[in-house]
C-alpha cells in the first residue's frame, strides 16, 4: 500500500489545475460556451484542427440534453449525414430507416465527450459565462464565475468574476442563446433573440445548420442558440442538425482565425446582425 498524505492530494489537485488553467485556458483560440451536442462537436473539431479550445459548462457534467432522449427515454436519434460524425466517435448506431439512426443516449454522450478530450479540448465545468469581453468592434473573450457561487444570495457572496481571452467565442448555449442575448443589450444592431418557434423536425434540422454563422466579429452563434436567435422552429428529440451545426461552427472559427473571410449562405459576411440569408454582403 502507498502512503499518500491528504496534503499531497490537495497540492496535486491545486497545482495541476492552476498549471492547466494558465497554460491552456486563460488565453485560447476558441471558447465554446455550452457542452451540448452542438458545443461538444464544435469543440472537438476545433481542437482537431489544432486550435487551443476551451469548452465551458455550468453543470457539473458535460453533454447537455444528450443524456436522455425525448420523454426521458434513453435513446437518441440523428438524421443522415450526421450519423457519420457519431461513427467517428465510435458510437454504435441502429438504422431506423428513411435516413434516421438511433443509439443509446449514454453511449452517445460519453463517447462524444471522450473524443473531445482526446482531441485536446479543455473543459471547465461548474462554470458559468456571465458576460462577454467586448472591445470596440469585436468580442475578445468571456467573463466567468463558478456557477455554485452564483446560486447563493448576493448579500452572502458578492464576488467579482474573472475574464479569459479567446480569438473566437462560440455561443452553443442552446435555447437560452445567452451570449447573443447579452450582446443585444450592448449593441443596437443586434436584435434580442425571440426564442424558438414550434416543432417542425425537417425544417428545424436544416435551419439549425443554415443559421449557424458569425453574428458579430468574434462571436459565432451555433445550433439551437442560432435557432432561438431567429425564431426558427425547434426540432425536438433529434440531434443531427445540432451536430452538423457544431462542425460548421468549428470550420467558421478555423477560417476566422486563419484570416479567411467567413462565409454564410454563400455570401461574404461583413457584420452579421441578421439571419445569414439577409446579411450585408459585398
Amino acid at each position: 500500500m502507498t502512503n499518500i498524505s491528504e496534503i499531497h492530494v490537495t497540492k496535486t489537485i491545486v497545482n495541476e489545475f492552476m498549471d492547466d488553467f494558465i497554460e491552456n485556458i486563460l488565453d485560447s483560440d476558441v471558447v465554446v460556451v455550452g457542452s451540448g451536442p452542438c458545443g461538444v462537436t464544435a469543440a472537438k473539431y476545433c481542437a482537431e484542427k489544432g486550435l487551443k479550445t476551451v469548452m465551458i459548462e455550468r453543470n457539473i457534467y458535460g453533454g447537455g440534453g444528450m443524456w436522455q432522449g425525448g420523454f426521458l427515454l434513453p435513446k437518441n436519434t440523428v438524421g443522415a449525414p450526421a450519423n457519420k460524425l457519431l461513427e467517428e466517435c465510435g458510437v454504435n448506431l441502429k438504422d431506423a430507416g428513411n435516413g434516421l439512426y438511433v443509439c443509446d443516449s449514454f453511449e452517445m454522450v460519453s463517447k462524444m465527450l471522450v473524443s473531445a478530450c482526446n482531441a485536446g479540448v479543455k473543459l471547465l465545468n461548474s462554470t458559468n459565462v456571465e458576460d462577454l469581453v467586448l472591445k470596440e468592434d469585436h468580442v475578445d473573450g468571456v467573463v466567468i464565475q463558478w456557477y455554485p457561487v452564483q446560486q447563493m444570495p448576493k448579500f452572502i457572496t458578492c464576488m467579482d468574476p474573472i475574464a479569459i481571452r479567446s480569438k473566437v467565442v462560440i455561443d452553443a448555449t442552446g435555447h437560452d442563446s445567452f451570449l447573443v442575448k447579452r450582446l443585444s443589450e450592448q449593441r443596437s444592431g443586434i436584435p434580442k433573440p425571440p426564442g424558438c418557434g414550434s416543432l417542425w423536425v425537417d425544417e428545424a434540422e436544416k435551419k439549425t445548420v443554415e443559421l449557424t454563422h458569425e453574428i458579430y466579429p468574434g462571436l459565432i452563434v451555433a445550433g439551437m442558440s442560432a435557432t432561438s436567435t431567429y425564431g426558427a422552429p425547434r426540432m425536438g428529440p433529434i440531434f443531427g442538425g445540432m451536430l452538423l451545426a457544431g462542425k460548421k461552427a468549428a470550420e467558421l472559427a478555423y477560417d476566422k482565425i486563419r484570416g479567411v473571410r467567413v462565409k454564410g449562405m454563400g455570401k461574404d459576411i461583413k457584420i452579421s446582425n441578421r439571419a445569414p440569408d439577409v446579411l450585408v454582403t459585398e
